[in-house]
């Protein structure tokens, strides 16, 4: 939040008041006065400031000029003040930004930025972007939040200078350093459910030093649940063709989880405009996946039910980065990036719902994935009003895939079978080169315009054939290497950012962006459901918006808007129907992805935050998002997961000084979501009522208690996957 200035009637009677006091008691009556205001934003200083995505008009040498376009910030005590501490649940009260489910044996909470999925908005740590190889399906629900200083989210226009992928928009997790000498900070949370029972917990803990050449800073975050509890307002119906419900009540069955990250930085800022970091992350987590609650019966068999018996034993990410900034002269810099990422999961599948045999339909996918590459950015203001900068990126994706089947099978097997089949890898080079320049044309006045090219190769792409009939009397199967492919493309973009007086500031823009295809949209047989299609080509966007910023009433509001269009063509879409023959089978029943969607999304957004009161604020957001999808093959496609108006709205309220009262009101409307065969279901819209209470003990210590959904409410943002009911938490902070 920013931070917020006295109220109107509040400074008249103040002024009034301190007419005949001296300078040193006004100074103080005016700091007591702002101290009443609820939380305020942290300043930069908190923010490792390397770790940002290109924020427009930062001439990183001689001052900053301008904002960001369409940028939204989440920043730590958001974070903190509302118990959200997944990424997914984070980014829920941002606008232009919608969360839902996967839904299905996945179990994986996803997001849309203005209408675009996972796979079009690059998701980064430290600006170091986390992609998935295989195909790049990242769970949003495993990423911690305690440990961040902020969460950048750019909507539509993302500077070509961050590198390829941003084609409709790109998330940001940025960490923490260190501000003194020696500081630190510890959390405990728990969570209740409606019944009273404990149904997870959170610890937080970090400790950091500034001298005056050098920083270090670390920092970890848990969180585990044995499970989260159904609304009471849920109702167990028996599935198609009778038999018990597949969830009753109380604690959702298969809804554990575990996540935790550690992260390291060391600094060294050997002047005033330097800096050398290195940083290290890792997470690892596991989780199950709960059944759909209406459809069929859950695996009781080897063949009982078409739910997926699937658990997570391990899904980790780490990243290690060297980032540096040295400034060249007064006019000029250069910033480099080099970074080694790892991702390990392994899926596991069983036979039914007891969860311990493999021998019918189950099997271990184990993924050993790496990634590295690096980036050079230089900028120089070759004249006054004018700077420039270019940009280079590398990188390299390799994904490694080992499938382990029916694990501890002992009959019915050929003789030297073991199950294992051979390590697939595929690999692939990305390049990107980029220019953008702003021109200061005035000094209220920012013109930007950027154009980048880049390529994709592939460099490896095996497939693996297992023998006919499954086991063949041999070890296994072939490995054998598709088709390589290369594909380039070029992007281009340009925005105009006018603070037209110190309180109102406007923007417009241009972006014309694609993204690559992934391996797994390429490559992948889906279990021999898939054609392979090396040829697909890259998706693209133009993403128009207007929109802009003001602070009105003397300062005490602030509101801020756009509107936005964009238009996707060459969209990826999956094509059904097809003759399975190219890859060995029969029928027509395979799929294959194709460039032959289309799609618009198109709306505004408004946010706005008004201090009623020195001790009052209010605020809130209202996105609304049309979104078209076409496809020839499927005239019935619906845009999944994205509903047409979503609200947030909330009030701080500070009735004592250590006392701070912050309820909040989630409001979604409807959304389409797949039931299979290629037909949809909308879904009923919801409202979340939340309460957040805050005791400030002193000035290191706090209490928080609250409540999330209040009235209990029962809703899906998927089909048949229910979302958690009526949940309390306890929280207390220290810090030093």
């Amino acid at each position: 939040m920013g931070a917020a200035l006295t109220a109107l009637a509040t400074v008249m009677s103040a002024q009034q008041a301190l007419a005949q006091t001296d300078e040193s008691e006004i100074a103080e009556v005016q700091s007591n006065e702002k101290d009443k205001k609820p939380r305020a934003r942290k300043a930069d200083e908190d923010v490792f400031v390397l770790g940002r995505i290109t924020v427009y008009g930062d001439r990183q040498v001689g001052g900053t000029s301008g904002q960001a376009v369409s940028q939204s910030v989440v920043s730590s005590e958001e974070v903190r003040i509302q118990n959200r501490n997944t990424l997914d649940d984070a980014l829920r009260t941002v606008p232009g930004v919608e969360v839902s489910n996967s839904g299905g044996q996945r179990n994986e909470r996803m997001i849309y930025v203005r209408g675009f999925d996972r796979w079009q908005v690059p998701l980064s740590i430290d600006g170091v972007r986390i992609y998935l190889p295989a195909d790049n399906r990242i769970d949003v629900g495993r990423f911690l939040t305690p440990d961040l200083a902020e969460i950048q989210i750019h909507k539509g226009y993302v500077s070509v200078l961050d590198g390829p992928g941003g084609m409709g928009g790109a998330i940001n997790l940025v960490t923490r350093k260190p501000t003194r000498e020696l500081e630190g900070e510890v959390r405990a949370g728990f969570e209740l459910g409606n019944t009273g029972k404990l149904s997870g917990y959170t610890l937080f803990g970090s400790v950091g030093t500034k001298q005056e050449m050098f920083y270090l800073q670390a920092s970890g975050a848990v969180r585990n649940s044995d499970g989260w509890f159904l609304s009471r307002n849920y109702n167990p119906v028996p599935p198609p063709g009778g038999g018990d419900p597949v969830q009753g009540l109380g604690r959702r069955d298969f809804s554990q989880v575990e996540d935790w990250r550690i992260n390291l930085k060391a600094g060294l800022t050997p002047n005033a405009t330097d800096e050398y970091v290195v940083s290290y992350t890792h997470q690892e987590g596991s989780k199950g996946a709960p059944y759909h609650v209406r459809d069929n019966v859950r695996g009781i068999t080897p063949n009982g039910g078409w739910q997926n018996n699937w658990t997570w034993p391990y899904w980790n990410v780490s990243s290690a980065s060297f980032n540096s900034h040295t400034a060249i002269g007064d006019a000029s810099y250069v910033k480099t990036k080099t970074y080694y990422n790892t991702f390990d999961n392994l899926l596991s599948a069983f036979d039914d719902v007891n969860f311990d045999s493999q021998s019918g339909r189950g099997f271990d996918s184990y993924y050993k994935d790496y990634a590295y590459g690096f980036s050079v950015e230089g900028g120089t203001e070759l004249i006054p009003m004018n700077t420039l900068k270019t940009a280079l990126h590398y990188r390299r994706d390799a994904h490694r895939n080992t499938d382990h089947e029916w694990p501890g099978r002992t009959t019915g097997v050929p003789a030297g079978w073991t199950g294992w089949e051979p390590t697939v890898q595929r690999s692939e080079d990305t390049w990107s080169v980029a220019a953008e320049n702003t021109f200061h044309a005035a000094e209220t006045l920012d013109l930007v315009a950027g154009l980048s090219y880049d390529t994709q190769k592939t460099i490896r792409a095996e497939f693996y054939t297992p023998p006919n009939p499954p086991g063949g009397g041999s070890p296994g199967g072939t490995i054998d290497s598709a088709s390589l492919t290369s594909m380039d493309a070029f992007n281009w973009q340009g925005a105009a950012i006018w603070r037209a007086t110190p309180d109102l500031e406007l923007h417009a823009s241009l972006s014309a962006r694609t993204r690559f295809p992934n391996l797994f949209e390429r490559y992948s047989t889906r279990f021999g459901t898939n054609i392979p299609n090396p040829g697909l080509e890259a998706e693209r966007a133009y993403n128009y918006e207007i929109g802009g910023t003001a602070t009105v009433l003397d300062g005490d509001a602030r509101i801020g808007g756009a509107v936005f269009y964009s238009d996707v063509s060459n969209a990826i879409i999956s094509v059904s129907g097809l003759s399975c023959a190219p890859i060995g089978g029969g029928g027509v029943n395979c799929t294959q992805a194709q460039n032959v969607g289309k799609a618009q999304y198109y709306g505004f957004e408004v946010s706005g935050e008004w201090d009623v009161l020195p001790e009052l604020t209010l605020g809130g957001n209202y996105t609304l998002l049309k979104s078209e999808l076409k496809n020839p093959a499927s005239p019935n496609l619906r845009p999944e997961g994205r509903p047409e108006h979503v609200a947030y709205l909330y009030a701080h309220w500070r009735p004592i000084e250590k006392l701070t009262i912050s309820p909040g009101l989630e409001l979604s409307s409807g959304r389409w979501s797949s039931i299979g065969g290629g037909n949809y279901r909308k879904l009923p819209g919801f409202g979340l009522a939340n309460l957040n209470i805050e005791y400030a003990i002193n000035e290191q210590t706090s209490i928080t208690a609250g409540v999330r959904n209040m009235l209990d409410k029962h809703y899906e943002m998927r089909d048949g996957f229910p979302e958690p009911g009526r949940t309390f938490y306890l929280n207390s902070r220290i810090t030093f």
